[in-house]
C-alpha cells in the first residue's frame, strides 16, 4: 500500500526520506510505478512540509495528534500537488492507512477533514497570496497563510515551505527577488543533470531524444538537462547502462575537473560517495584511492566506477578522515565536504528541515578537521580542492580564509561559487541547476 509506505517513512524520522524510498522499494520489491508515487508522495511532502502544516492548521486548528498529522500530510499532497489522483481515491486510501495504523476511532477525523479541505478549495488563483497554493492552480476560499505584506519571512516560511532563518540569510546576500525565487525553485524536483562520459554530447542528445526524452544543453560542454519526469527512461537507456552518460550535476563536476588530475599522478577523494568525483579523477588516467566513512557507502562509489568502466586504478578505504592512510601523501587531495546542501534544495529537500545553530556547529568542527586532514595529506607542491554544496559563506570560502590563516605554507589558486539558476528556460538554456562552491589551493 503506497500511502501507508509514505506514512511509515515520514514518521520514521530518517534524515534521508527520499534515499529510505529506494530501500523500501527495493526490500519489498514495489511495482515502479508504485515505487515512482512513492517517491513523489514523500518528495512532495518533504518539500510541502511547512504549507501543508499551516493548512491543517487553517482547517483543523484543535488537531493535535501528530501520527494523524502525517496521514492528512500525505493525503493532502496526493489532493493538492500530484495530477491525475481523485478525491475517491485519495479517501479511501487514506481512511484505510489511519484504520491500519491508529484504528477505527481516527478514521472519522481523517475523512471529514479531506472533505472540508476539498470544500475550501478552488480550480483557480485568486491574486491573494494568503490564499493561493503558489505553482498550483489552486487557491483556497479563505487565507491560510500569513499576510506577506505584514510578515513576508513567514509567509515565505508557510507558502514556499523555505525556513524563514534561511531565506533572511538569502535575501540579504542576493536581494529579495532572487532569494525568493531560489525557494520557489526548490519546491519542485530539480531536472536531471546528465553528464556524457564518453561519445559526442550531440550524439547522446538525438540517443535520449528518440527514446523520448527531451534534452537541452548545459553551460559545461558534457552537460545535458532532461526533466526530472524522464528519470527512468534515462536511466534504463542505453548510454546509462553502457556507462556513456551519468547522471551528475554542473557545479560538481566543475570542482572535480579543478584537481586538474593529470595521468599517472596519485590523488585522493576524501568523502567519495557516491562516486562521480572519483570517476572524473580516474578517467584522467590518475590512480586513485577513494574514502568513505562506511563500507557501505563505498558500496555505491564501486557501483558508479563499475557501469561507468572504471574499477581498475582505484583504491577502496572506509576510514572516515583517512585514518587507515597513515603517512601516505598524494600529488592531489579532493574532499567534498559535508555541508549543508543549500546549494542543492531541490534535490535534497530534507536539508532545508536539518539548517539551523546546531547543524551548523556540528558541521563546522567536522570541516574544519576535514581541510586539516586533507592538508596533512598533500605532498609539497600538490594541491587540496575543497568542494561543497552549499549556499553558504561559511562552509565556503570562510573555511578556506580561516584554513589559510592556519596554515601559510597554502595558497588559494581559483575558488568558485555557483547558484542553480532561477531564469533557465527549455527554450533559451541557463546556468547550472545544482549550486555549491570549490576551491583549489596550493602547497608551496
Amino acid at each position: 500500500m503506497t500511502r501507508l509506505a509514505a506514512y511509515t517513512i515520514l514518521r520514521s524520522g530518517s534524515t534521508t526520506p527520499l534515499r529510505d524510498v529506494d530501500h523500501m522499494s527495493e526490500s519489498l520489491d514495489v511495482d515502479p510505478r508504485d515505487r515512482g508515487l512513492l517517491r513523489r508522495i514523500v518528495g512532495t511532502e518533504v518539500r510541502r512540509r511547512a504549507t501543508l502544516r499551516a493548512i491543517v492548521h487553517a482547517v483543523a486548528p484543535a488537531l493535535k495528534n501528530v501520527e494523524l498529522m502525517t496521514h492528512l500530510h500525505v493525503a493532502l499532497a496526493q489532493a493538492l500537488f500530484l495530477d491525475r489522483i481523485p478525491p475517491h481515491a485519495v479517501l479511501s486510501e487514506c481512511s484505510e492507512a489511519v484504520r491500519r495504523t491508529l484504528g477505527p476511532s481516527k478514521v472519522r477525523i481523517a475523512r471529514e477533514f479531506i472533505k472540508s479541505v476539498y470544500e475550501r478549495i478552488e480550480n483557480a488563483q485568486s491574486g491573494d497570496p494568503r490564499r493561493d497554493l503558489v505553482g498550483r492552480n489552486l487557491s483556497f476560499r479563505e487565507p491560510v497563510f500569513r499576510d506577506p505584506i505584514e510578515h513576508p519571512l513567514l509567509w515565505a516560511e508557510e507558502a514556499l515551505s523555505m525556513p524563514a532563518p534561511m531565506l533572511k540569510r538569502w535575501i540579504a546576500r542576493h536581494g529579495e527577488q532572487r532569494a525568493l525565487a531560489l525557494a520557489r525553485l526548490a519546491l519542485d524536483e530539480s531536472p536531471l543533470s546528465i553528464r556524457v562520459v564518453r561519445g559526442e554530447r550531440a550524439d547522446i542528445a538525438s540517443e535520449l531524444n528518440a527514446l523520448g526524452v527531451t534534452t537541452r544543453e548545459g553551460q559545461h560542454a558534457r552537460i545535458l538537462v532532461a526533466p526530472s519526469s524522464s528519470a527512468e527512461l534515462v536511466t534504463s537507456s542505453s548510454p546509462f547502462t553502457e556507462g556513456r552518460i551519468t547522471i551528475q550535476g554542473e557545479s560538481a563536476l566543475r570542482a572535480a575537473e579543478a584537481m586538474q588530475s593529470q595521468a599517472g599522478e596519485e590523488l585522493l577523494d576524501l568523502c567519495a560517495a557516491p562516486g562521480g568525483k572519483t570517476a572524473v579523477l580516474r578517467a584522467s588516467g590518475a590512480r586513485v584511492v577513494a574514502c568513505d566513512a562506511s563500507a557501505a557507502r563505498l558500496e555505491r562509489v564501486t557501483s558508479t566506477l563499475a557501469r561507468l568502466q572504471l574499477v581498475g586504478g582505484v583504491e577502496l578505504h572506509a576510514t572516515e578522515f583517512g585514518e587507515a592512510l597513515g603517512a601516505r601523501t598524494f600529488d592531489g587531495v579532493l574532499v567534498d565536504a559535508p555541508c549543508s546542501n543549500t546549494g542543492v534544495l531541490a534535490q535534497r529537500p530534507e536539508a532545508r528541515w536539518r539548517f539551523g545553530p546546531a547543524s551548523r556547529a556540528e558541521l563546522a568542527q567536522v570541516q574544519t578537521r576535514l581541510i586539516d586532514r586533507a592538508a596533512e595529506l598533500v605532498r609539497p607542491g600538490g594541491r587540496l580542492v575543497w568542494s561543497t554544496c552549499s549556499l553558504e559563506p561559511e562552509e565556503n570560502r570562510r573555511v578556506v580564509d580561516a584554513f589559510l590563516a592556519r596554515q601559510p605554507q597554502w595558497s588559494l589558486a581559483e575558488d568558485h561559487e555557483s547558484v542553480p539558476d532561477v531564469e533557465t528556460t527549455q527554450e533559451r538554456g541557463g546556468g547550472p541547476i545544482d549550486g555549491g562552491y570549490f576551491a583549489r589551493l596550493v602547497r608551496s
